[in-house]
């Protein structure tokens, strides 16, 4: 049960910029953990990056000395997966514009890449994008295929500084054919509501800590949750106090967000 005064029961955290940049933890990922668990809160992940599958990010947690449930991470590729099965029931093939988490996941799924009558291009964040692959999704979707995307983050912490995201590599497309995808992550709510669902939790009950205010914050706020920013990725602490309505918690790393929870 949660000690504090605040009636937070859960967590859904965010991954990049609250956790790590790139392949480098922000602050002692166990300390937190331990923190965590000393609170009495249950937690869940929900993140838009699309390039680690459910048990890649299993792993890099591991790594970090981070033991958690498969169950407890969500991200766009899985929520991507359960959107094709909606839309496409019994599977079939997808122009996959992403990286080997988001293919594997798809395929779980019964959606494997091909480049041949694709049902759908789907495209996240990839790293070692081509100019051949851009022209094949414009061609796809420019004749009529749906387009479909992970998330629209713009940019990705890294250790370096922000670098592109899969936003941008949507807008390169959008340019392409003046068509707007289905987007399927944070803000929108598919993420959020899946995380609450498993944890399970209500919203007034859950606190949602991110890094990026047109996502994180925005949707956490449409459905009702609590809201914590962390100034260790993409959001400084000027855009964060000037959020209309309001954050309810603001710090510079997620260890001292979860100080101001255990001082109340």
């Amino acid at each position: 049960m949660n000690s504090s005064g605040n009636n937070i029961q859960s967590l859904i955290l965010d991954m990049d910029g609250v956790l790590w940049r790139g392949n480098q933890q922000i602050g002692n990922l166990i300390e937190v953990f331990e923190t965590i668990s000393s609170l009495g809160l249950s937690f869940v992940f929900a993140t838009n990056n699309s390039t680690l599958s459910v048990e890649q990010y299993v792993v890099k947690l591991e790594q970090f000395g981070v033991q958690i449930n498969p169950e407890q991470v969500i991200n766009s590729s899985l929520a991507t997966g359960y959107f094709l099965l909606s839309k496409y029931p019994g599977g079939g093939t997808v122009y996959c514009v992403g990286e080997e988490g988001l293919k594997r996941t798809l395929s779980d799924f019964g959606y494997d890449h091909s480049n041949y009558d694709p049902l759908a291009v789907v495209v996240g964040l990839d790293r070692n994008l081509t100019y051949q692959q851009l022209a094949d999704a414009t061609l796809h979707i420019r004749s009529g295929v749906s387009f479909i995307a992970t998330n629209p983050d713009n940019t990705l912490p890294t250790p370096r500084g922000m670098e592109p995201g899969a936003g941008s590599i949507i807008a390169a497309l959008v340019a392409a054919t003046g068509i707007e995808p289905h987007i399927i992550g944070k803000p929108f709510l598919g993420l959020y509501e899946l995380a609450l669902e498993r944890l399970p939790s209500f919203p007034e009950n859950t606190l949602v800590i991110g890094d990026r205010l047109e996502t994180d914050i925005v949707g956490a706020q449409r459905l009702g949750c609590r809201t914590g920013m962390v100034l260790s990725g993409v959001t400084n602490k000027i855009m964060a106090e000037k959020w209309l309505p309001p954050i309810d918690y603001i710090a510079d790393d997620l260890k001292s967000l979860l100080g101001q929870l255990k001082s109340e």
